[in-house]
Protein backbone atom coordinates (compact mmCIF):
# COMPACT_ATOMS: atom_id res chain seq x y z
CA UNK A 1 0.00 0.00 0.00
CA UNK A 2 1.35 3.41 -1.02
CA UNK A 3 1.82 6.01 1.66
CA UNK A 4 0.64 9.62 1.38
CA UNK A 5 4.19 10.77 0.74
CA UNK A 6 4.63 8.24 -2.08
CA UNK A 7 1.36 9.46 -3.59
CA UNK A 8 2.56 13.06 -3.36
CA UNK A 9 5.85 12.17 -5.08
CA UNK A 10 3.89 10.33 -7.78
CA UNK A 11 1.65 13.39 -8.22
CA UNK A 12 4.66 15.69 -8.58
CA UNK A 13 6.21 13.29 -11.08
CA UNK A 14 3.04 13.27 -13.19
CA UNK A 15 2.87 17.06 -12.91
CA UNK A 16 6.35 17.31 -14.45
CA UNK A 17 8.26 18.58 -11.44
CA UNK A 18 11.20 16.21 -12.01
CA UNK A 19 11.28 16.48 -15.81
CA UNK A 20 10.62 20.20 -16.25
CA UNK A 21 10.65 22.37 -13.13
CA UNK A 22 13.66 21.04 -11.22
CA UNK A 23 15.98 20.72 -14.27
CA UNK A 24 14.93 24.24 -15.31
CA UNK A 25 15.74 25.68 -11.87
CA UNK A 26 19.06 23.80 -11.71
CA UNK A 27 20.28 24.93 -15.15
CA UNK A 28 19.01 28.48 -14.64
CA UNK A 29 20.77 28.78 -11.26
CA UNK A 30 24.05 27.31 -12.52
CA UNK A 31 24.21 29.45 -15.67
CA UNK A 32 23.17 32.58 -13.78
CA UNK A 33 25.82 31.97 -11.11
CA UNK A 34 28.56 31.49 -13.71
CA UNK A 35 27.49 34.62 -15.60
CA UNK A 36 27.37 36.66 -12.38
CA UNK A 37 30.77 35.39 -11.27
CA UNK A 38 32.57 35.89 -14.59
CA UNK A 39 30.75 39.10 -15.65
CA UNK A 40 31.38 38.17 -19.30
CA UNK A 41 28.20 39.96 -20.43
CA UNK A 42 29.21 43.24 -18.87
CA UNK A 43 29.06 44.80 -15.44
CA UNK A 44 27.27 47.58 -13.61
CA UNK A 45 28.46 49.86 -10.82
CA UNK A 46 26.28 49.57 -7.72
CA UNK A 47 27.39 51.32 -4.51
CA UNK A 48 30.90 51.70 -5.89
CA UNK A 49 31.50 48.03 -6.68
CA UNK A 50 31.26 45.97 -9.85
CA UNK A 51 28.34 43.57 -10.21
CA UNK A 52 27.21 41.51 -13.16
CA UNK A 53 24.57 42.78 -15.57
CA UNK A 54 21.69 41.07 -13.77
CA UNK A 55 18.98 41.62 -16.39
CA UNK A 56 21.06 40.28 -19.27
CA UNK A 57 22.41 37.40 -17.15
CA UNK A 58 18.87 36.43 -16.13
CA UNK A 59 17.61 36.56 -19.73
CA UNK A 60 20.46 34.41 -21.07
CA UNK A 61 20.08 31.95 -18.19
CA UNK A 62 16.35 31.71 -18.81
CA UNK A 63 16.82 30.98 -22.53
CA UNK A 64 19.51 28.35 -21.90
CA UNK A 65 17.40 26.64 -19.21
CA UNK A 66 14.37 26.59 -21.53
CA UNK A 67 16.46 25.08 -24.34
CA UNK A 68 17.75 22.41 -21.99
CA UNK A 69 14.32 21.32 -20.78
CA UNK A 70 13.08 21.29 -24.39
CA UNK A 71 15.46 18.39 -25.02
CA UNK A 72 14.15 15.31 -23.25
CA UNK A 73 17.47 13.53 -23.84
CA UNK A 74 19.43 16.17 -21.88
CA UNK A 75 16.87 16.13 -19.08
CA UNK A 76 17.13 12.33 -18.99
CA UNK A 77 20.92 12.56 -18.64
CA UNK A 78 20.55 15.10 -15.82
CA UNK A 79 17.95 12.97 -14.02
CA UNK A 80 20.07 9.84 -14.34
CA UNK A 81 23.48 11.36 -13.56
CA UNK A 82 22.73 13.62 -10.59
CA UNK A 83 21.66 10.88 -8.13
CA UNK A 84 24.89 9.01 -8.91
CA UNK A 85 26.94 12.18 -8.39
CA UNK A 86 25.24 12.68 -5.03
CA UNK A 87 26.19 9.09 -4.20
CA UNK A 88 29.84 9.96 -4.95
CA UNK A 89 29.56 12.96 -2.64
CA UNK A 90 28.11 10.79 0.14
CA UNK A 91 30.94 8.26 -0.30
CA UNK A 92 33.49 11.11 -0.09
CA UNK A 93 31.84 12.48 3.05
CA UNK A 94 31.82 9.04 4.71
CA UNK A 95 35.51 8.62 3.84
CA UNK A 96 36.33 11.96 5.47
CA UNK A 97 34.23 11.07 8.52
CA UNK A 98 36.13 7.82 8.93
CA UNK A 99 39.45 9.64 8.62
CA UNK A 100 38.27 12.16 11.21
CA UNK A 101 37.62 9.35 13.68
CA UNK A 102 41.24 8.19 13.59
CA UNK A 103 42.92 11.60 13.51
CA UNK A 104 43.36 13.94 16.44
CA UNK A 105 40.98 16.62 17.56
CA UNK A 106 40.96 20.07 16.00
CA UNK A 107 40.21 21.40 12.56
CA UNK A 108 40.49 18.67 9.96
CA UNK A 109 42.25 19.94 6.83
CA UNK A 110 42.96 16.87 4.74
CA UNK A 111 43.92 18.80 1.59
CA UNK A 112 46.81 20.65 3.24
CA UNK A 113 48.20 17.82 5.33
CA UNK A 114 47.99 15.03 2.74
CA UNK A 115 48.41 16.67 -0.66
CA UNK A 116 49.41 13.54 -2.57
CA UNK A 117 46.55 11.42 -1.26
CA UNK A 118 44.14 14.33 -1.77
CA UNK A 119 45.28 14.69 -5.39
CA UNK A 120 44.85 10.95 -5.94
CA UNK A 121 41.34 11.05 -4.48
CA UNK A 122 40.48 14.06 -6.66
CA UNK A 123 41.60 12.15 -9.78
CA UNK A 124 39.48 9.14 -8.74
CA UNK A 125 36.46 11.38 -8.12
CA UNK A 126 36.94 13.09 -11.49
CA UNK A 127 37.05 9.69 -13.18
CA UNK A 128 33.93 8.72 -11.23
CA UNK A 129 32.10 11.82 -12.49
CA UNK A 130 33.17 11.08 -16.08
CA UNK A 131 32.00 7.46 -15.74
CA UNK A 132 28.65 8.58 -14.27
CA UNK A 133 28.00 10.80 -17.26
CA UNK A 134 29.22 8.17 -19.73
CA UNK A 135 26.75 5.75 -18.15
CA UNK A 136 23.92 8.30 -18.38
CA UNK A 137 24.29 9.32 -22.04
CA UNK A 138 22.50 6.90 -24.35
CA UNK A 139 22.32 6.47 -28.12
CA UNK A 140 18.99 5.90 -29.92
CA UNK A 141 19.35 2.13 -29.40
CA UNK A 142 19.57 2.57 -25.64
CA UNK A 143 23.27 1.71 -25.27
CA UNK A 144 25.38 3.99 -23.11
CA UNK A 145 28.65 5.58 -24.04
CA UNK A 146 30.18 3.58 -21.19
CA UNK A 147 29.12 0.38 -22.99
CA UNK A 148 30.98 1.51 -26.11
CA UNK A 149 34.06 2.52 -24.11
CA UNK A 150 34.08 -0.80 -22.23
CA UNK A 151 33.75 -2.79 -25.47
CA UNK A 152 36.58 -0.75 -27.04
CA UNK A 153 38.87 -1.45 -24.06
CA UNK A 154 38.07 -5.18 -24.11
CA UNK A 155 38.65 -5.45 -27.86
CA UNK A 156 41.85 -3.37 -27.83
CA UNK A 157 43.33 -4.74 -24.58
CA UNK A 158 46.14 -6.58 -26.32
CA UNK A 159 46.21 -4.28 -29.34
CA UNK A 160 48.61 -1.58 -30.37
CA UNK A 161 46.39 1.32 -29.28
CA UNK A 162 46.12 0.25 -25.64
CA UNK A 163 49.84 -0.61 -25.44
CA UNK A 164 50.73 2.81 -26.87
CA UNK A 165 48.48 4.59 -24.38
CA UNK A 166 49.98 2.62 -21.48
CA UNK A 167 53.56 3.42 -22.58
CA UNK A 168 52.60 7.08 -23.03
CA UNK A 169 51.20 7.25 -19.47
CA UNK A 170 54.29 5.55 -18.01
CA UNK A 171 56.61 7.97 -19.84
CA UNK A 172 54.63 11.03 -18.68
CA UNK A 173 54.64 9.82 -15.07
CA UNK A 174 58.38 9.11 -15.24
CA UNK A 175 59.10 12.57 -16.67
CA UNK A 176 56.99 14.26 -13.99
CA UNK A 177 58.71 12.25 -11.25
CA UNK A 178 62.21 12.97 -12.52
CA UNK A 179 61.72 16.68 -13.19
CA UNK A 180 59.84 17.61 -10.03
CA UNK A 181 61.60 20.06 -7.76
CA UNK A 182 62.00 19.89 -4.02
CA UNK A 183 58.85 20.45 -2.00
CA UNK A 184 58.34 23.52 0.19
CA UNK A 185 58.79 21.38 3.30
CA UNK A 186 62.18 20.11 2.04
CA UNK A 187 63.35 23.67 1.33
CA UNK A 188 62.14 24.86 4.74
CA UNK A 189 63.93 21.96 6.50
CA UNK A 190 67.20 22.73 4.66
CA UNK A 191 66.98 26.40 5.60
CA UNK A 192 66.31 25.58 9.25
CA UNK A 193 69.13 23.02 9.49
CA UNK A 194 71.66 24.87 7.34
Amino acid sequence: MASSLQNAIQFFQELGLFDVVLPFILVFALVYAVLEKTMILGKDQISGRDVGNKNLNAAISFVIAMLVIASSQIVGVINEALPNLVLLMVVSLMFLLLLGIFLGTGEFNFADKHKTVNGFIMVIMFLGVVLVFLAAIRDPKGRTWLDYLWRFIIEQWSGTVFSSILIFIVVIVAILYITRGPSKEDIKKKEESG
